[in-house]
């Protein structure tokens, strides 16, 4: 048997993880190549994501870069404002990883945009 948690619990998660974004200011998630070279940059709002639901919480608007330094796209992970890391990085792709772009293939001076991203 799997470990649950009742839903107050996994609000209660939720809201610390992503919370701890706005820390600093408006935080970032950075996409990243393999080996940790920054591809892209886009800002978190202010308050990066609303109070969780059902334990999850969506981001609020995500700025896109409108300026990527480019790369091949393969993780991302997420600074809080101050620069710090905010306890949560992922993998990116174009299907079946944590973030999907439309192609991991980012030039320089594209602009890179993310639509949704639910914790």
């Amino acid at each position: 048997m799997a470990v649950t948690h009742p839903t107050t619990i996994r609000n209660g998660i939720a809201d610390y993880v992503v919370d701890s974004i706005d820390t600093g200011g408006a935080g970032s998630l950075i996409i990243q190549t393999s080996g940790d070279v920054e591809v892209a940059t886009l800002t978190f709002s202010a308050t990066a994501f609303g109070a969780a639901s059902t334990g999850t919480a969506t981001a609020n608007a995500i700025t896109d870069d409108t300026s990527a330094t480019g790369g091949t796209a393969a993780k991302f992970k997420i600074q809080n404002g101050s620069a710090a890391d905010a306890g949560f990085a992922g993998s990116v792709g174009t299907s079946g990883e944590d973030i999907n772009l439309s192609s991991v293939s980012i030039g320089a001076g594209d602009t890179v945009s993310i639509t949704s991203l639910t914790y």
